[in-house]
């Protein structure tokens, strides 16, 4: 019992850890379409994940922060970041002072 209690456990995460990262890509492609700049090799990468509450709801949710590159020019990498509370994008910013709240 308690071994397929860890399996279903380790599976939701999986899943729900898949959603999320599609979530931050979607988000992340779309601020740079919007901003007129490149997103580099179309992916982003898990920085911090911690459990946290939820504002609206009062639940607890994970918080994930994932990270991407851009460019705007084609010669030099800037850095983004996307901040999502279960799988709602929270906050993307863009390096340069771009702050984009969905």
């Amino acid at each position: 019992m308690g071994f397929f209690l860890v399996v279903g456990i380790g599976l939701w995460f999986w899943r729900d850890s898949l959603g999320a990262r599609e979530q931050a890509r979607a988000a992340s492609a779309r601020a740079c379409r919007e901003t007129g700049v490149q997103l580099l090799d179309d992916t982003v990468a898990l920085e911090r994940l911690w459990p946290r509450r939820d504002r609206r709801d009062g639940r607890l949710k994970l918080e994930r922060l994932y990270v991407f590159e851009f460019t705007d020019t084609g010669q030099r990498r800037q850095i983004g970041s996307v901040l999502l509370i279960g799988l709602r994008v929270e906050l993307l910013q863009l390096e340069g002072g771009d702050l984009l709240v969905p």
